[in-house]
């Protein structure tokens, strides 16, 4: 199928728009959570909790290194051409759309385990820092369109004929 068809830039409008809309509400999400923190500030009481605060570290670091990880698998080349090959340009978005949204909930889960450590301890620096994560998080795996247009062009691209042996 022709990357320039309507079909296919509709198509391609129709997942980004879906995979934009979820990024920006979790972002909005995270920022939000951040804000229900500082309001509940004066409700807070302070508990100091060791364990909580280690497990929580590893936990925030985890997924995120974990989030990191997951999207370099899934958008690998490799794997982008054989999704191509076997599923075409529909395949290939919704790849795209999918992991992108996988990457969202990731940072979600990130600003939640902050939210929740806040009200276990009473600390909300927790949810502070793991916002603050989550929206980096949710910044870097942004859908740009014109990022899928390209990865479209790439890998429907026909490979190039080799060269015959020319005869004197």
């Amino acid at each position: 199928m022709d990357p320039t068809s309507p079909e296919v830039q509709a198509e391609l409008a129709r997942r980004h728009k879906s995979a934009a809309t979820t990024v920006i509400g979790l972002l909005v999400a995270s920022i939000l959570l951040s804000v229900v923190s500082f309001l509940a500030r004066p409700y807070l009481i302070e508990k100091p909790n060791p364990p909580l605060d280690i497990a929580m570290r590893i936990a925030v670091l985890a997924i995120g290194l974990g989030a990191v990880a997951w999207r370099r698998t899934k958008f690998s080349p490799m794997r982008l051409q054989d999704i191509v090959g076997l599923a075409g340009v529909s395949g290939l978005l919704q790849a795209l759309e999918k992991t992108t949204i996988q990457i969202a909930c990731f940072a979600a889960a990130i600003t939640l385990i902050g939210f929740i450590s806040t009200f276990v301890t009473g600390n909300d620096g927790y949810t502070y820092w793991s916002s603050a994560v989550a929206v980096i998080l949710l910044i870097w795996c942004f859908p740009l369109k014109s990022t899928w247009n390209s990865a479209v062009q790439r890998f429907t691209q026909p490979p190039p004929e080799p060269e015959s042996p020319q005869m004197n």
